[in-house]
């Protein structure tokens, strides 16, 4: 079953990049079939399945959308509801490299198919 909302499709979409990898909110919106990767940002923002648990209570592991794994096309870290130092520590967590705030996606971009 496909889910209903953009929010919620983004999530799934999302459950398929791998700790190590990152994608961008350009590279989802894209992989959506839409070009509002501002929008991806929002729901990124809302995302009620984060680990730190905003949903009432910590997510079970399966249900967890990993949304410090999106980044800025330009390889810049991005905002996070938790704050960008928080997301930092979470990418550093899962051997992302970041200097200067940015992440070399070269080496770390997830590519949908």
């Amino acid at each position: 079953m496909k889910p209903k909302n953009f929010n919620e499709r983004c999530y799934s979409l999302l459950k398929k990049v791998p700790k190590g990898k990152v994608t961008t909110y350009k590279s989802l919106a894209k992989a959506l079939g839409s070009k509002a990767y501002r929008t991806v940002g929002n729901a990124m923002n809302k995302n009620p399945y984060g680990a730190l648990g905003r949903a009432g209570g910590s997510p079970q592991k399966s249900e967890l959308v990993p949304c410090h794994r999106v980044v800025c096309s330009d390889g810049k870290v991005g905002g996070f509801a938790a704050g960008t130092p928080i997301k930092i520590k979470l990418l550093k967590s899962e051997d992302v490299d970041v200097l200067n705030g940015k992440i070399n996606l070269k080496k770390y971009l997830f590519k949908f198919n």
